[in-house]
């Protein structure tokens, strides 16, 4: 057997979690590391130690989409499947090494050796084509590289022999603004925050207009006083760093880059609220940067920085944990990642009450993103007039926007607030460009004739994702690809989307194959809106989003398609019958139904 000897990056829990109910997810990522999926016996022995029953314990690795109860490959290949990455030439490339390890796509090999699927984008879209190989992340494949991958693999060779040059992930701005060009002074933030207190705290942040950077844009002073006022006797700090959506790398940009001012913005909002306890929860395609996390966290605790008595006060004893993800884009809703963070799976709770008043274990929980806290930090370091000297009236400062697709420079970059999307592809080096996709699959699709409009939370919001097409592509093609990500990542618990996203995949690929009239096109409105309306969380109200901004701004593309422009039924009656008409010998004109379909 080979072993994967990458996996010293072992995840880090307190003691005192250590065989709790919370801490259950955490233990099976470690199992399905350690036997490539979750054997039987390993399920009965976690269900005695940690008091949840066998089937909560099935329910989550049926859940998440990194574990399994069935063998996996020693080497577990998985591709990224975003569509800027298939614009790239990604499913050629699965083709090839498909062929070369004689393993079909979506199976594991009979000698268990090697297993190949796909899974949704892993936030390597500047990189790609990208893929994750027992969690670890290759960048940049090509055909040469595909061809030294079997090699490897056939010599069984352990991925810590592997060239260490696969497994390389840049890290670095296209274009840099006043946030990433700030120099970052540790312990500043929290130290005013000690000495100001966290009232002075929140009327900087207010003063500032910071808002969430996830792109819902909640005011990051009134989220964090919120919790700080909410009665109880713990509060909890909490990175969202799953980093989900489809063409989003800018927080991974932050935690490979920047990981001590997020450390620092996370403390910071410790102080100002009265918390003991944070978390990271790190999206399991990002595994890789487990280490390099825990080691900024260590040398904070080496420096009164982290830990208990920080900067010598007594009374003031924080420290953070990192959680892994596994596999699911739902966690990203911040209900949804606490109950994840809990052993559970990821489903969104109703709201009210919401996290600040009612979060993690059942306490005030403060939820940001990594830009938010990132951001958090230096507006305390540099106070709030720096952060509004760029940006908008209703939309201070910047936005890191991860762009990919279409264009000669892609990567992160930096723009304030107002800038126009023309202007941002003019400076990424885009040409001809037919429409961009703001804010992922969730996002919203725009076309030529409204380059003009800007990024601003009174415009267009995003969370960080841009994704670029020419005028050569296929644009639905783009739309199917984000349609079926939404089918695959429900999580199945409410009816508008676990059907009306199954729905719209049929649909879709009735227009794909020239079999749609108009009548399909109408009910693929009605329903999107009903799913709008009715889903019970974001997922579900976005996930008709393509489709919709499809047919509305580009209603051509689904018209050329069309077979006719009246109903054409999707069940022929009349064609059922003819297997009855050859045993009884007859095909004469009362064997036949009038016009013949239904």
């Amino acid at each position: 057997m080979v072993h994967d000897e990458l996996q010293q990056s072992k995840l880090s829990m307190p003691d005192s979690e250590n065989g709790a109910p919370f801490s259950v997810l955490q233990q099976l990522i470690g199992l399905q590391q350690e036997y490539h999926y979750v054997p039987r016996h390993e399920i009965d022995r976690l269900a005695v130690s940690s008091g949840v029953s066998e089937s909560h314990i099935i329910g989550l690795i049926e859940f998440y989409g990194f574990l399994h109860t069935t063998p996996r490959g020693e080497y577990d290949i998985l591709f990224s499947d975003n569509i800027t990455e298939q614009m790239q030439g990604s499913h050629l490339l699965a083709d090839l090494l498909s062929k070369g390890l004689g393993v079909a796509i979506g199976t594991t090999r009979e000698d268990r050796r090697v297993s190949l699927d796909y899974t949704s984008c892993i936030g390597m879209g500047d990189q790609g084509p990208a893929a994750l190989i027992n969690g670890q992340t290759i960048t940049r494949l090509t055909t040469n590289r595909i061809g030294q991958i079997i090699q490897l693999i056939e010599a069984s060779t352990p991925l810590s022999q592997w060239p260490k040059t696969l497994f390389e992930v840049e890290s670095r701005a296209e274009r840099r603004d006043i946030v990433l060009n700030s120099e970052y002074q540790p312990a500043a933030a929290i130290e005013a925050c000690l000495k100001k207190g966290p009232a002075a705290i929140f009327s900087q942040l207010e003063q500032a207009g910071l808002r969430g950077c996830g792109g819902a844009g909640f005011s990051t002073a009134a989220k964090w006083r919120f919790c700080a006022s909410a009665a109880a006797e713990e509060r909890f700090v909490v990175c969202n760093a799953d980093e989900g959506e489809p063409g989003t790398f800018k927080d991974r940009f932050l935690l490979q880059s920047h990981a001590e001012r997020l450390i620092e913005g996370m403390t910071l909002c410790a102080a100002a609220i009265g918390a003991r306890t944070g978390f990271i929860y790190l999206r399991g395609e990002y595994r890789y940067l487990l280490d390099s996390l825990q080691r900024v966290l260590d040398q904070r605790r080496k420096e009164r920085l982290l830990g208990n008595a920080i900067l010598a006060h007594d009374d003031f004893n924080f420290d953070i944990t990192i959680h892994l993800g596994a596999g699911a884009y739902i966690c990203g809703e911040e209900s949804a990642l606490i109950e994840s963070l809990e052993g559970k799976r990821g489903i969104p709770r109703p709201r009210p009450p919401f996290p600040v008043t009612e979060g993690y274990s059942g306490f005030p929980t403060v939820v940001n993103n990594v830009e938010t806290f990132c951001n958090a930090a230096l507006i305390i370091q540099q106070g709030p007039e720096w952060y509004r000297q760029v940006g908008t009236t209703a939309s201070p400062g910047t936005k890191l926007l991860s762009i990919s697709g279409d264009c000669d420079r892609p990567g992160i970059y930096e723009f304030p607030f107002g800038t126009a999307i023309a202007e941002i592809l003019s400076q990424c080096g885009a040409h001809q460009t037919m429409a961009v996709q703001v804010g992922g699959a969730a996002g919203r699709l725009i076309p030529e004739t409204e380059f003009n409009r800007t990024i601003a939370f009174e415009d267009i919001s995003t969370g960080g994702s841009f994704m670029i097409f020419n005028q050569n592509r296929e644009l639905l093609r783009v739309i199917e690809n984000f349609t079926q990500f939404f089918r695959h990542e429900s999580c199945g618990f409410c009816t508008p989307c676990r059907v009306g996203s199954s729905l719209l995949v049929k649909q879709l690929n009735k227009v794909m194959v020239g079999h749609a009239t108009t009548k399909d096109l109408e009910e693929m409105s009605i329903l999107g809106s009903l799913m709008q309306k009715t889903s019970h969380c974001g997922l579900g109200q976005t996930a008709a989003n393509p489709i919709l901004d499809g047919l509305g701004k580009f209603p051509k593309l689904f018209q050329s398609r069309l077979r006719a422009t009246s109903f054409e039924p999707a069940f022929d009656l009349d064609a059922s019958l003819e297997e009855a008409r050859l045993l009884t010998g007859r095909d004469d004109p009362e064997a036949h139904l009038e016009g013949g379909g239904v």
